[in-house]
């Protein structure tokens, strides 16, 4: 185990701790959950730069680091939808997308390739951060921000699936 591995491994360890500060009616929750939040986040970024810059990339973090990031956001979208702050619509539509572009990338790694983080795929990824942190401290620009990030992951998946055009032509023989 590495360091960026355990960092992973944290993040993993954090969707809980965020889910129960938000869900649970503690005095300051959103506050403790945009805190924790912001903390795995940052991990986020941190494990995947901290294992290329010392030639650490793992089977492990190639496959766990994407499945923290997915439970992450999806926590997150599931809380706020429960707290009424999030309708199920753009949720699904922002949970879809990652579940898509998921298995795209398994198709893609069942062929030895690696689909790796587009620009768009980092946009996405700094507007959810964004989308929920203005939800969770009710920010008044959030809901229109919100349906920016919708827009955002959706053209981000939409540019996954024709960059791989020819991955899913091969695997559909």
């Amino acid at each position: 185990m590495n360091l960026a591995n355990w960092l992973t491994l944290f993040r993993l360890l954090l969707v809980p701790i965020f889910t129960f500060a938000v869900l649970l009616d503690v005095p300051g929750g959103p506050y403790i959950g945009a805190v924790v939040f912001t903390i795995a986040s940052i991990t986020d970024g941190l494990d995947g730069y901290i294992a290329r810059a010392r030639k650490e990339v793992t089977r492990f973090g190639k496959l766990m680091d994407p499945i923290a990031d997915k439970l992450l956001i999806t926590a997150a979208l599931l809380c706020l939808v429960q707290l009424g702050k999030v309708t199920a619509w753009p949720a699904l539509l922002i949970i879809g997308r990652e579940f898509a572009v998921s298995g795209l990338r398994m198709i893609a790694a069942s062929d030895g390739i690696i689909i790796s983080a587009s620009k768009w795929g980092k946009v996405k990824t700094v507007s959810q951060i964004i989308m929920v942190l203005a939800l969770l401290l009710q920010r008044p620009w959030a809901d229109l921000f919100l349906w920016l990030t919708v827009v955002v992951t959706v053209i981000s998946g939409v540019h996954y699936f024709l960059q791989a055009q020819d991955i899913l032509r091969s695997s559909m023989k």
